[in-house]
């Protein structure tokens, strides 16, 4: 988990929502200018989960953490409310244990470590955690790792919420039960949320808007809404429909 900045100088916080408005970024490498983002808008209302698909190296991981404060765009406007980014590696501390890593999001907003230990404990027992307050990270499947990593961007207590990826690593049954889980923690635990997926169903699962973006640089080429009640079979119609419009959005044949 990353903390963003409070606040970015000369912009305003809203009230949990996110506003990207024809963002351009582009980088130095040693074989000239790359640039990944050209003209990007997309918005999170308050609440609202929005998913984020598209090609490898379309710049999605640069435009959470445009999002996150830890970049600064060349051209246009970001503006959000203090936000945490889960990376797509869980960066737990591997001599800490479950209960401690989770606790590090209390510890940095100054609290000391027993209460920061005691209040986040009772957390674990809500994310299918009981047990392995204890346990080190190297003791954790994959997905209690996540879990434990996600509770640590939770803890935070940013109103938004960037999420980079975060059941890539994880086999497919266990990536569908880690979906449903996070689907289930968000409406008990309200976010604004922008989650990067490669996976389009994960995006139509989740997500209550879809953005599309194309390949480098990554500009939104299309915005599939998704407003269908929760929890989500895939194989409803609903759902495969969305899908099939999202791969039509990327170019790819449903």
């Amino acid at each position: 988990m990353i903390e963003a900045p409070a606040l970015r100088s000369g912009e305003r916080h809203d009230t949990g929502g996110v506003r990207v408005e024809l963002v351009s970024r582009t980088f130095a490498s040693r074989t000239g200018a790359v640039q990944a983002l050209a003209g990007v808008s997309l918005r999170a209302d308050p609440g609202e989960i929005v998913t984020v698909v598209g090609p490898s190296g379309c710049g999605k991981t640069t435009l959470l953490e445009l999002i996150c404060g830890l970049q600064r765009p060349d051209a246009g406007t970001v503006v959000s409310a203090p936000a945490a980014l889960m990376p797509q590696r869980d960066l737990l501390l591997p001599w800490l244990t479950a209960v401690d890593n989770a606790a590090l999001a209390l510890r940095a907003r100054g609290i000391g470590r027993d209460e920061a230990r005691a209040a986040a404990a009772p957390w674990l027992e809500r994310f299918g955690l009981a047990g392995f307050e204890r346990t080190r990270p190297a003791q954790l499947s994959g997905g209690m790792r996540q879990r434990v990593s996600f509770l640590r961007s939770l803890l935070a207590g940013k109103p938004v919420l960037a999420l980079d990826e975060p059941f890539a690593a994880l086999d497919a049954i266990t990536r569908a039960e880690m979906q449903s889980w996070l689907a289930h923690v968000l409406a008990t635990e309200p976010r604004t949320v922008v989650l990067v997926t490669h996976d389009v169903e994960e995006a139509v699962v989740l997500g209550d808007r879809v953005v599309v973006m194309s390949p480098r640089p990554g500009r939104v080429v299309g915005e599939v809404a998704v407003p269908l009640a929760r929890p989500r079979r895939r194989t409803d119609p609903e759902v495969v429909a969305r899908r099939e419009r999202v791969l039509e959005a990327l170019g790819m044949p449903a």
